[in-house]
């Protein structure tokens, strides 16, 4: 398969203007998406919802963290990553094969219906997540386009994927919230440095291979900013999975944690890497490639 989107080699190279398209359906109007809001995606890149689910899902959601981390031998479990440093646990991947609670999210059409609309297709989950960042101590997250690690590490041919980040706790402006940069979507980043073996056992602690440039990541803040997302448990946020994104350190007293599920195409389903020498696990890239 060709690549059309080169990277992880030894030079530095340009960012480029992204060849595929952001939004892929045929008819944006068929959805539960209005046009307006379609468009808006196509644009920013991402799409903020206030309030996605009801306050009784939400509730059971947000109490479903806390029951996982009350488990001992998830500290043990290969799905999940620790704080650089300490045994705190920083991510639990494959959660909706964990947790009967995200097993259902994960299907909910308030989720799974306005990605379908955005991909033009049915759609199967690549990978889920929670994120922790415990009050005073959680570690940020530096800029990445997920699709880099994606295509590089797991052979995804293209930015034909949306994430869906949902908050489990308020997400403040101080407590290490979601940032994005509107419109950074339409242009890939190459990273320079080849990838190593088994990266994934240190990347998913901190990355640093897979990270841009700082001269592209300030022209991509420059043409539009940056956005900080914050809201009450239950709000959501839709975001395209080359749209470059970090958020910073937690040192305040309120702990953050949210839920990212990843939804791509099942026309779009990952070949083997294109910048890596080896498949990262399926717990971290599904090969699985039901529908949901």
């Amino acid at each position: 398969m060709t690549d059309r989107y080169p990277t992880r080699n030894t030079s530095k190279s340009d960012m480029m203007p992204r060849p595929d398209p952001v939004v892929w359906t045929s008819d944006r109007c068929r959805g539960p998406l209005d046009r307006h809001a379609v468009d808006r995606f196509e644009t920013d890149g991402f799409l903020a919802v206030d309030q996605l689910l009801d306050p009784d899902v939400v509730a059971d959601l947000c109490a479903e963290p806390q029951a996982l981390l009350s488990n001992p031998a998830l500290a043990d479990d290969e799905r999940s990553v620790l704080e650089p440093g300490s045994r705190e646990i920083r991510s639990i991947f494959e959660v909706h094969t964990i947790s009967p609670v995200f097993a259902a999210l994960v299907a909910d059409p308030r989720l799974v219906g306005p990605v379908r609309q955005l991909l033009g297709s049915d759609v199967y989950v690549h990978q889920s997540r929670i994120n922790f960042k415990p009050g005073f101590s959680g570690e940020g997250f530096y800029w990445h386009s997920d699709f880099e690690t994606w295509h590089a590490e797991d052979g995804m041919p293209a930015p034909r994927a949306v994430s869906v980040s949902i908050a489990l706790t308020e997400n403040r402006d101080y407590n290490g919230s979601l940032m994005i940069m509107p419109g950074s979507h339409r242009w890939f980043v190459p990273c320079p440095g080849e990838t190593p073996a088994d990266h994934y056992r240190s990347s998913l602690r901190r990355q640093e291979i897979g990270t841009p440039d700082k001269d592209s990541l300030g022209r991509l803040a420059a043409e539009r900013g940056i956005r900080q997302f914050t809201g009450p448990a239950g709000s959501a946020v839709f975001f395209d999975s080359n749209a470059m994104h970090g958020s910073n350190s937690n040192i305040t007293p309120y702990p953050r944690s949210n839920v990212f599920i990843v939804y791509n195409s099942v026309e779009n389903t990952p070949v083997e890497p294109f910048g890596a020498p080896a498949r990262r696990p399926a717990f971290i890239a599904s090969r699985q490639f039901d529908p949901v």
